[in-house]
């Protein structure tokens, strides 16, 4: 990321210098309009009275073009300085960045040219559906002759509809979504439809004592939550003490909270994406992130792999040659790298528990096999390679 950083500051100086030019070109005209003004009223006045140019006027007359001119000339100099900077950013880009990215991998560990548009076009077309950008995704179908079936798309679609009535603070559409799926959010422990009703009631209690019996009639919502969110209840049930004098001068005021609208946008993202099988994240913009921060680290072992001539070491499309960190945001699902082959372990080399506990790959154990016996890299123990189990995480 330090590349990115490097260019981003030679960014930040052009920025920078455009803002100071701007205000000084607007600064210097104003200047320019002004006194090319008062000398427009002099010699309109001179005119009027019938009287000849004097020779004050005329001096003045002189030296106001020549001011023009010199201001002219200083703008076009400092506007010539702020194109050297520009071509500096170029510079910054082509000394931080790797022109040839696509070179970074054998074509042979991907699909055919085809395959790779295709699944290309399909991720930026989720990825558009999922930020809410229908027209555009649509225009991209039919651009790219992309046939998306319709079934694929509702669930965007549906979604992006509630999120939007969320937006405006409307909670109609998402508490009749789930009430209709109430019965799986429970099988999730999801608390979305209580935060729903809670959020309504507290919409009620915003409104004064005029509301305080229509709250009261809705608290019979949260019968079915009380066991779980006995806690929560308590607490909107004491605020209607304070509703005549006022929620916002009272202990209750952090209900008012306008915070609250946008984790029950992330709650509903959340727990509907979980429930449909969908991603909350678009699956785009987590590869490019994720692109991001392993591209440095795969351009370094291409140079050494061209370096030291290692042709063969890069074949597998569902591996990289080395582990690369990301973070624990791009951790899943669990994965286990052998300890002695520094290898992920995989279906066809899944991991293995000894007797004495230790975990290694098969491949490792199989190479650790001498007279029929296995001893363990990690204790003296000794013992039958069969007797080994396989660990499924």
């Amino acid at each position: 990321m330090e590349q990115c950083a490097s260019v981003e500051r030679e960014v930040d100086k052009v920025l920078q210098k455009f803002l100071t030019y701007g205000q000084h070109c607007e600064q210097s005209l104003e200047e320019l309009l002004h006194h090319v003004g008062q000398l427009r009223a002099e010699l309109a006045s001179a005119a009027l009275q019938g009287t000849p140019l004097s020779a004050t006027l005329s001096l003045v007359m002189s030296q106001c073009c020549q001011k023009i001119k010199d201001t002219v000339q200083k703008l076009a100099s400092d506007h010539k300085d702020i194109h050297s900077s520009v071509s500096r950013v170029g510079k910054a880009i082509d000394r931080n960045f790797d022109s040839e990215i696509c070179g970074v991998v054998s074509d042979a560990v991907w699909d055919s040219r085809e395959k790779q548009q295709q699944i290309l076009q399909m991720a930026i077309v989720e990825h558009l559906y999922q930020q809410g950008m229908l027209s555009v995704a649509e225009e991209l179908c039919q651009e790219s002759t992309l046939n998306v079936d319709l079934d694929f798309k509702q669930p965007f679609l549906e979604l992006n509809r509630i999120l939007e009535a969320l937006h405006e603070q409307d909670l109609g559409p998402a508490l009749e979504w789930a009430v209709s799926h109430r019965q799986r959010l429970l099988e999730l422990n999801s608390s979305l439809e209580f935060k729903l009703h809670r959020l309504h009631f507290i919409r009620l209690l915003a409104g004064g004592p005029e509301k305080q019996l229509e709250a009261l009639s809705y608290a019979r919502h949260f019968q079915p939550f009380a066991r779980l969110h006995q806690r929560e209840i308590q607490v909107m049930m004491g605020s209607l003490v304070y509703l005549r004098l006022g929620l916002e001068k009272s202990p209750y005021c952090h209900l008012l909270d306008s915070s609250h609208w946008a984790e029950i946008c992330e709650t509903f993202t959340r727990d509907a994406c979980s429930l449909l099988g969908l991603s909350v994240e678009s699956p785009l913009s987590v590869s490019f992130a994720s692109g991001c921060v392993a591209l440095p680290v795969l351009m370094n072992i291409k140079a050494v792999i061209e370096q030291r001539q290692c042709t063969g070491v890069w074949s597998h499309k569902d591996e990289l040659p080395i582990e690369i960190e990301l973070g624990m945001k791009c951790w899943y699902h669990s994965v286990f790298a052998c300890p002695i082959l520094r290898q992920q372990t995989s279906d066809s080399n899944p991991p293995i528990k000894l007797i004495c506990g230790h975990v290694i790959s098969r491949d490792a154990l199989n190479k650790l096999i001498n007279g029929g016996k296995l001893k363990c890299p990690y204790c003296p123990m000794e013992q039958n390679p069969a007797d080994g189990k396989r660990i499924i995480f």
